[in-house]
């Protein structure tokens, strides 16, 4: 007998909601652990780029950290790290994502967060500038740079 046809999981308690404004919630109630987990999807990635005129999914996955109206530069990641958290974001070809993970007490602090930076992300010419070089830094670090 292998160790993992002992293991039963239990059953996922997945629930969907719409808000009033169009945004849809997935959530999964786990009391078992004291984290919670905050992740946010928009649905565009590169495939809504048009030929000649890509990169702009990762650009503003970027741009998402580069503060917004209540929160400066850098801070998103120092207050969810001052809580005990991690956090990232993702761009794919369908979608992109930010997510932390955290003590379930400063729940209330990640929604805060990315509620803040959906309503007022600081998009500044020097922010678009920085960002711009960065993305184009990865590429060239990631795909222009491989030896095969």
């Amino acid at each position: 007998m292998k160790a993992e046809e002992n293991i039963k999981l239990k059953p996922l308690d997945i629930q969907y909601y719409k808000l009033s404004n169009g945004l849809r919630v997935v959530l999964n109630p786990d009391n078992s652990v004291p984290v919670v987990s905050v992740a946010v999807y928009y649905d565009v990635g590169s495939r809504n780029e048009k030929p000649g005129r890509t990169g702009f999914a990762h650009l503003f996955e970027h741009m998402m950290f580069q503060g917004s109206e209540n929160v400066k530069k850098g801070e998103h990641f120092i207050y969810i790290s001052k809580a005990g958290g991690t956090m990232n974001g993702t761009t794919s070809s369908e979608r992109t994502n930010y997510f932390e993970t955290l003590p379930a007490k400063w729940l209330p602090l990640a929604l805060w967060l990315e509620s803040d930076r959906m309503r007022s992300l600081a998009v500044t010419q020097e922010n678009l500038d920085n960002q711009r070089e960065t993305v184009k830094e990865e590429k060239r670090l990631r795909y222009d740079n491989q030896p095969y």
